[in-house]
């Protein structure tokens, strides 16, 4: 691996129901919140110098990164294989209406979260492995700094990996709508250096005065 670190974005947030619900794969758009999280998002990472930019292709994630990418929005690579999990026949419907319609198949994947698949879905072992195995041919290919913009999923089965954390406790990695993670490559090592960060705002910054730490939390990078 030659890349010197991936920074792993979750998309901003999108509009939905205000009924949880399953969502996969389904194309669902940046709410006006979503896209001010992408916003700041560019402001916060202006600094660094990006040998690549990536997204899944999904427009909640390619939206997020042409926001991030400003004027080089024309050269972001839009990859299938950084899609959420596919949630085959779940996806659209409630948490409730699943639980109720499909109890034990609700109740089995609680149970084994990383290997029971829906009817027409993913497991996160999968999904695992389609994102790592597209992950290591872009670190192996690339010198220097990586932005990848994807989802919640996908974000936490990657720091999964660094972090030497079992794919059945992955929901205990929090990823926020519009927060980036950094992860620093040194060969075959992987070293999270930034987990979750939520940018401040320009109010924020005003009321907290952080505007001077955000370089040494990101680290400098010149043009």
């Amino acid at each position: 691996m030659t890349a010197s670190a991936l920074y792993l974005v979750r998309h901003g947030a999108i509009v939905r129901s205000a009924v949880k619900t399953y969502i996969g794969q389904l194309d669902a758009p940046l709410s006006a919140e979503g896209v001010a999280q992408a916003s700041v998002l560019r402001e916060t990472l202006h600094p660094v110098h990006f040998a690549r930019v990536i997204s899944s292709d999904l427009e909640r994630s390619t939206h997020t990164a042409r926001i991030i990418a400003g004027a080089y929005a024309n050269s972001i690579e839009m990859r299938p294989a950084f899609r959420e999990i596919s949630l085959g026949e779940w996806e659209g419907c409630t948490f409730r209406d699943i639980q109720q319609r499909f109890p034990a198949e609700y109740a089995a994947r609680g149970r084994d979260i990383e290997n029971w698949r829906p009817s027409g879905g993913e497991s996160f072992a999968d999904c695992r492995a389609r994102v790592m195995d597209a992950l290591r041919v872009i670190l192996d290919g690339t010198q220097g700094n990586i932005l990848l913009v994807a989802h919640a999923g996908v974000n936490r089965l990657i720091l999964c990996e660094a972090l030497s954390v079992p794919v059945a406790r992955l929901h205990s990695i929090p990823q926020e709508y519009g927060c980036p993670n950094i992860i620093e490559f040194s060969g075959t090592r992987s070293t999270v250096k930034l987990l979750n960060f939520i940018p401040p705002t320009e109010q924020t910054i005003a009321e907290l005065r952080l505007a001077p730490a955000l370089p040494a939390l990101l680290g400098e990078e010149g043009h």
